[in-house]
């Protein structure tokens, strides 16, 4: 068992130590360093879009509606149950009187109410008008120039070199520089 878990720990450390020197040689795949470059030229390629702006537009309106003439109902249904209650005294007596009081009472309040309603019906309506706001959008066209990259010349040991960036590099531009050693088969 102690056997086993040797191996295991022996194994994983030699895991580790491999993934790490392989970890520090990333990047580095041939013999290159990094070195600058002057900028001798540098062009921006230019693409032309359509823009479409919205715009909103908004103003005041007047709008007219009709709204049914409005008298309150509460007066005719109160004279109407008075009314109705004296009729209903009229008839009946002792606890019969009252009965017959209440009775009236409330169909005479029914009666003045309805009354009520169809003249209101009758009168019709009136027109009223309020003022409201209304918004429009409406879109313009517009032309721009959008800069989706520059052409970049420079010159690195007295060669001119063309490559393209997404920024302005500026005065001088990074380079990566690689050696490379050329063995001569008729020397070995």
């Amino acid at each position: 068992m102690i056997r086993k878990l040797t191996t295991v720990a022996l194994g994983a450390l030699v895991l580790t130590a491999s993934a790490a020197a392989q970890a520090d040689n990333r990047g580095k795949r041939g013999n290159h360093d990094y070195d600058y470059a002057r900028v001798t030229e540098v062009v921006p390629i230019v693409s032309y879009v359509e823009v479409r702006r919205p715009h909103r537009e908004c103003w005041d309106d007047v709008v007219y509606y009709e709204e049914p003439r409005r008298r309150s109902t509460a007066g005719s249904t109160i004279v109407g149950g008075i009314v109705g209650g004296v009729i209903g005294r009229q008839f009946g007596d002792g606890r019969g009187r009252d009965a017959m009081t209440v009775v009236g009472t409330l169909v005479g309040s029914a009666i003045g109410h309805d009354a009520a309603v169809k003249r209101q019906r009758r009168d019709g309506y009136e027109v009223r008008s309020r003022t409201v706001e209304r918004c429009q959008t409406s879109y313009t066209l517009d032309h721009e120039e959008r800069i989706d990259g520059y052409n970049v010349t420079y010159r690195y040991h007295g060669r001119s070199f063309t490559t393209r960036t997404d920024n302005h590099p500026g005065e001088r531009i990074r380079v990566r520089v690689s050696v490379t050693p050329i063995v001569d088969r008729r020397e070995a």
